[in-house]
């Protein structure tokens, strides 16, 4: 059964689509084109194979991303950006611009007492 959400307003919307620590960052690191699995690991550090998976799963559901699948021995899947997900990549580069104008005040704060 399919269950809808509704949103408060559209920043609301925005973050259920984007959320987490991931989703930005494979969003990023398809700006410039398709990348098969083992691309998209190494330019997401950090990322296991399994939320990856996870991540990629969820982000091709909510229309972020297309999976190409060529049926090729051995097997070759690429993901790359829906029109949706650019656009959602473009309203984020203000976000990661801002976050590079307070980086030295970002990584001054103290992470341990932020609850």
């Amino acid at each position: 059964m399919i269950k809808n959400r509704t949103f408060t307003c559209g920043l609301d919307a925005a973050i259920a689509v984007v959320g987490g620590k991931w989703k930005g960052l494979i969003l990023f690191a398809l700006q410039d084109g398709p990348l098969r699995f083992g691309e998209l690991r190494r330019a997401v550090p950090g990322i296991s194979e399994r939320v990856l998976i996870l991540q990629l799963r969820e982000m091709e559901t909510t229309g972020l991303l297309h999976r190409e699948v060529y049926h090729q021995v051995p097997p070759k899947v690429e993901y790359s950006l829906t029109e949706f997900g650019d656009s959602l990549n473009t309203a984020m580069a203000v976000l990661g611009e801002w976050g590079e104008e307070h980086l030295e005040r970002i990584e001054a704060i103290p992470w341990s007492d932020v609850k």
